[in-house]
């Protein structure tokens, strides 16, 4: 708040105080030549009449205590522009100091888990509830209630792990974050292969999903193939299963993060993807990031030993 509207707001308040208590003082007192409480003329049924008495001194002065409470409120607790009253409270300070003292019950709670493990962590239920807990409240945004994500929001609950499902490399994960980048390849084929080379390099991806498919019959795929060797197998590798320190997917296990239609594809090849996990160290901290990491865990290893189903959905589909 500037100076000018600190100072309008203090003159607004001290005209408000001074004018109730004008108007108090002003209407409590009759005068010469008023008329008579019961000189009103308004009567009902004859024998009902309207008084205009003044209003008893006791609520009178009870008005009068509740203005001098306020002023004492404001000059103790602020509230009038800048200044900050007697006392220095604080809206932020008050925040601040009950932040500290709910932070205090978090980290006792929390205090057990303390380095421990993540797969000790996810063979814990307690320690597994609390994870649901938190991710509850911090990752379902993105990832859905059930974990099973969405287009462009990974699925959590299956076997496939673009950056790796090792118990120290989900933690790294959550702690800070991931970046994905797919790079705008359009004109890199298009100079290579001509017009077509982005559905030619859609229908040999499309083929690398398809087991058992040969390119000696499917044109398309086979001349993609040969955009796909001197372009995309710097990343997803010859066979194109991928790459985990660069976090570029497997193309051989039919699930499409953005979606596997030939046009998803096309958006993806031709004008690339970027794809970004924020980093959660400093909003939930080493321990809850290790509660929710162990949560993240359990759901593609349960602790009975009952590994998800493959992903293997129809070539259509998306995750």
């Amino acid at each position: 708040m500037s100076t000018a509207w600190s100072w309008f707001v203090i003159a607004l308040s001290a005209l408000n105080i001074l004018g109730l208590v004008w108007l108090l003082w002003y209407t409590a007192r009759r005068r010469p030549g008023d008329p008579k409480p019961e000189e009103t003329s308004h009567y009902w049924d004859g024998d009902i009449t309207e008084y205009n008495k003044p209003m008893p001194r006791w609520w009178i002065q009870g008005f009068y205590l509740t203005i001098v409470f306020a002023i004492a409120y404001v000059a103790w607790y602020g509230g009038m522009g800048h200044y900050a009253g007697y006392s220095g409270w604080t809206s932020q300070k008050e925040h601040e100091i009950d932040k500290a003292a709910s932070d205090a019950n978090l980290a006792e709670t929390f205090r057990p888990y303390d380095g421990q493990p993540i797969d000790r962590l996810a063979a814990e239920p307690e320690a597994r509830k609390l994870g649901a807990s938190i991710f509850a409240n911090t990752c379902a945004t993105c990832h859905g209630s059930s974990a099973q994500g969405a287009i462009g929001y990974p699925n959590l609950t299956d076997d496939i792990w673009h950056w790796g499902g090792e118990p120290q490399t989900i933690l790294q994960t959550v702690l800070d974050g991931r970046e994905g980048v797919m790079p705008e390849w359009g004109p890199v084929l298009t100079s290579m292969g001509g017009d077509n080379a982005i559905d030619y390099t859609v229908a040999y991806v499309r083929a690398l999903g398809t087991p058992g498919q040969s390119l000696q019959n499917d044109y398309l795929a086979s001349q993609g193939k040969k955009l796909y060797d001197g372009v995309c197998v710097a990343c997803h590798g010859v066979e194109g299963k991928g790459n985990r320190e660069l976090g570029a997917p497997d193309l051989t296990d039919r699930y499409w993060l953005y979606g596997s239609s030939k046009e998803a594809l096309r958006q993806s090849i031709a004008k690339g993807r970027h794809g970004v996990m924020p980093a959660h160290r400093a909003m939930l901290g080493e321990t809850r990031a290790r509660l929710v990491a162990a949560y993240v865990w359990s759901l593609s290893n349960p602790p009975g030993g009952k590994k998800p189903v493959p992903a293997s959905a129809p070539a259509g589909s998306a995750h």
